[in-house]
């Protein structure tokens, strides 16, 4: 019996001997290669968006929407368009020679009417888009060629203003395509 528990003593020892070795042989293995981090995403930092243009207490020191007029024969129709070169037009002046009519247009769309103005040195006259001439894409209103709200934009002292609601206002050059189509539909 007593050679039986040193027999398993023994075994036990080798036993121990043996996890010792295994443990030791593995804290000796090459480190494990950590991966590394992922780089940090740059931080995308956007500039506030610039601040409105304070108003003017005169509509007339605004600073004027950029862009020149021309003037062309569209569809048989004197017409003067305002942009900047390269780009769609903002605002259409089209003579309807036929009913007697000037027909202005400034881009925007709308379902219904919309409230409108316009601004000269010497008048302002609210004034309210009419869907039912209205191209797509753009707010129009109907004058009719001897309205003297005409003349007053075409000799408005240099600018007129364009209102419509829910739209920047645009501060216009009274140039001479603009009486030129004036002139065409009288």
């Amino acid at each position: 019996m007593i050679a039986r528990t040193r027999h398993f003593l023994k075994r036990g020892r080798m036993a121990v001997a043996a996890l010792c070795g295994a443990a030791l042989a593995a804290s000796c293995a090459a480190p494990q290669s950590v991966a590394p981090l992922p780089a940090p995403k740059p931080v995308v930092v956007r500039p506030a968006p610039p601040l409105p243009a304070p108003v003017p207490a005169d509509w007339r020191d605004a600073a004027q929407t950029a862009g020149t007029w021309r003037w062309a024969l569209e569809g048989g129709k004197s017409t003067a368009s305002f942009g900047v070169a390269g780009y769609a037009p903002v605002v259409r002046l089209v003579c309807d020679r036929s009913s007697g009519r000037v027909i202005l247009m400034r881009a925007g769309t709308a379902a219904a009417a919309v409230p409108m103005a316009l601004r000269t040195t010497a008048t302002m006259r609210p004034l309210s888009s009419d869907p039912a001439i209205s191209p797509p894409n753009w707010l129009a209103l109907a004058l009719s060629a001897r309205d003297p709200l005409l003349d007053g934009i075409a000799f408005s002292r240099g600018r007129f203003a364009f209102e419509a609601a829910g739209l920047e206002t645009l501060y216009l050059p009274a140039w001479p395509e603009l009486s030129r189509v004036i002139e065409d539909c009288r």
